[in-house]
């Protein structure tokens, strides 16, 4: 179609008209407020403190604190090897790579093709016959969707999903250090059990000994000998369950390293050789900047409001843009000549009228995932300051507990001593011996234990207080 003067100048004036249409449009298609975080007031103070140390926060090598050259090669380890945290990483590159994805439709695309073809048409005239002929035609093609304020949402929402993606991260190799560090001291305390365990056996195979030698010359009974065998046979059946539970937690410590358990063993050690360092937590205010568990949660909230953003958008109109240049011509020769050059240039609006309320639906399910997850972050910084609690009083309780049980070790050994030498005087009989020996393993094993705990809660205000992380 050829165009005429007029025509064009129809056309030039039907666009000049149009353009303050879109402009109005344009500026009338807002979107509603952005992101403001919810507020979340922080207790002034901690319920519960720790007197040993000052307020601070971890360090970032907050291990170490606990001076045992093993687990800081065990962490090592774990921070290059461990699965979930490859898995991890990987969820990161992904959400990275929807940020790309997401920023391709605020730029045109730009396609480049050739086509070539040689054909035959029949041309409809008497006489005329068929015409056989060739058809180059290379060109270029560009396209724009104008929905600017939709796409500009949906890759804020990218953005925030993958902020949220690193923060989980961060999250998981915390979890995986601390879960290093917890078996590592249960393997330790476990080491502890077996040999209390077995210095009481072979101190019960002396006295059993002992006995066997006085029934020998009858200064004492068969049944003070066979209550001695008893309790000897009764503390050699307690050493196999603590090997099998060594075994199994070196197992689980195998898998946090990305080991098979068949390739990987610890050699035996003591909680003897562990420092506690001091710790306490910072201000209350300061938490919410420390936790990627938190960070996370609000991350998926700012990517939950462009959601908002970006469903509100799809009531409002679509402008699309394209172009095609290029040549066509039935010889190759006359190809690249001028008159042999073409073009195309359209535009056009869409605006959404019926979608059997689809569009609707998506605004009120993204309205309803924004609450969902106001919920969740208000549940996730509750949980972190109540988790510092708890790991406070765990520390402050456990460390209280290990000063007395530490006392009760001494006394119990004290009388299992003063019991032995009444009894080779013959002022007491082999019952009040065993009650003391029986009493001293209790005690020991039961300072093993708290030993364990207390280090594990100190582990614990660590993971509570996000490690050495800051956002």
């Amino acid at each position: 179609m050829r165009m005429t003067r007029s025509s064009f100048r129809y056309g030039s004036l039907a666009a000049g008209a149009l353009a303050p249409t879109l402009a109005g449009l344009l500026a009338g298609c807002t979107l509603g407020p952005g992101y403001h975080r919810p507020n979340v007031p922080p207790p002034t103070a901690w319920r519960t403190s720790v007197e040993q140390a000052p307020p601070t926060w971890p360090s970032a090598d907050w291990w170490r604190g606990f001076g045992s050259p093993p687990l800081d090669e065990l962490i090592g380890e774990a921070r290059v090897a461990n699965d979930d945290l490859a898995a991890a990483i990987a969820q990161v590159r992904e959400a990275e790579a929807q940020v790309t994805i997401a920023t391709a439709p605020l730029l045109p695309t730009v396609d480049a093709g050739v086509n070539a073809a040689r054909q035959r048409s029949f041309i409809p005239l008497p006489g005329a016959g068929t015409l056989t002929y060739n058809d180059f035609n290379p060109q270029v093609s560009a396209s724009y969707e104008l929905t600017f304020w939709g796409n500009w949402a949906a890759r804020s929402a990218a953005v925030a999903t993958a902020a949220a993606s690193r923060y989980d991260r961060e999250t998981v190799e915390l979890t995986v250090m601390t879960s290093v560090a917890n078996d590592y001291f249960t393997a330790l305390e476990l080491d502890d059990q077996v040999t209390i365990a077995e210095n009481n056996l072979a101190s019960a195979q002396q006295t059993l000994k002992g006995l066997e030698i006085d029934e020998s010359v009858g200064t004492t009974t068969s049944l003070d000998v066979a209550q001695q065998a008893a309790e000897v046979a009764t503390l050699s059946a307690a050493i196999p369950p603590l090997l099998q539970q060594r075994r199994q937690t070196l197992d689980a410590l195998a898998v946090l390293l990305g080991k098979t358990p068949q390739s990987f063993d610890l050699a035996p050690g003591s909680l003897a050789s562990i420092s506690q360092p001091q710790l306490a937590a910072g201000l209350p205010s300061g938490l919410l900047a420390r936790r990627p568990d938190v960070a996370a949660a609000e991350a998926q909230l700012v990517a939950a409001n462009a959601d908002i953003q970006q469903a509100r958008a799809a009531f409002f109109p679509t402008i699309d843009l394209t172009a095609s240049g290029g040549y066509e011509s039935t010889a190759l020769k006359t190809l690249l000549e001028p008159a042999s050059r073409v073009f195309d240039l359209a535009g056009g609006l869409t605006q959404p009228i019926f979608h059997g309320g689809a569009i609707l639906g998506q605004y009120r399910y993204s309205k309803a995932r924004y609450a969902e997850l106001l919920a969740d972050y208000h549940k996730a910084v509750i949980s972190a300051f109540g988790n510092v609690e708890d790991s406070l009083i765990a520390v402050r309780e456990t460390s209280d507990q290990l000063e007395r049980q530490q006392k009760a070790v001494d006394t119990a050994d004290r009388a299992y001593k003063l019991s032995q030498m009444q009894f080779h005087a013959g002022t007491i009989n082999i019952l009040t011996v065993l009650s003391t020996e029986t009493a001293l393993f209790t005690a020991e094993s039961t300072l093993a234990q708290v030993k364990l705990a207390h280090l594990q809660a100190l582990v614990g205000l660590f993971n509570a207080l996000g490690g050495g992380w800051q956002r």
